[in-house]
């Protein structure tokens, strides 16, 4: 489970960096990002390694851990795809960039039910 899990933890980091540095070249080259483009791919990026830090304890057997990680991957993409679907709130290429990255985080929140039904 947590070797699988961190991979899909490393892809959605890579995915929020490339987001945030899609937004910081738009800006150098005269494009226009909002703050709020700018805020939420800050704190999305951020949000990795809180994961690492929290699958990280969990692989070492902490059951809280492990539940926290399951709930914030449960939570997080279906907040991230619900903003998106908010009309005129942000650009299509940006919507469909936080869309992918919530993906892994799908996959992370199975991997973590599973490994909870199979501990005591």
């Amino acid at each position: 489970m947590t070797k699988n899990a961190f991979k899909c933890l490393y892809i959605y980091g890579v995915f929020s960096a490339v987001t945030l540095v899609t937004v910081a070249a738009l800006t150098i080259l005269g494009d226009t990002a909002s703050t709020f483009m700018w805020v939420r791919a800050v704190i999305l990026l951020a949000v990795a390694p809180l994961l690492h830090r929290l699958l990280t304890r969990a692989e070492a057997g902490s059951r809280t851990s492990l539940d926290r990680v399951r709930t914030i991957t449960t939570i997080m993409p279906i907040a991230i795809i619900g903003v998106d679907l908010i009309p005129g709130l942000c650009p299509p290429w940006y919507a469909v960039m936080q869309g992918l990255s919530a993906i892994p985080l799908v996959a992370v929140a199975f991997l973590t039910r599973a490994a909870l039904a199979e501990r005591p």
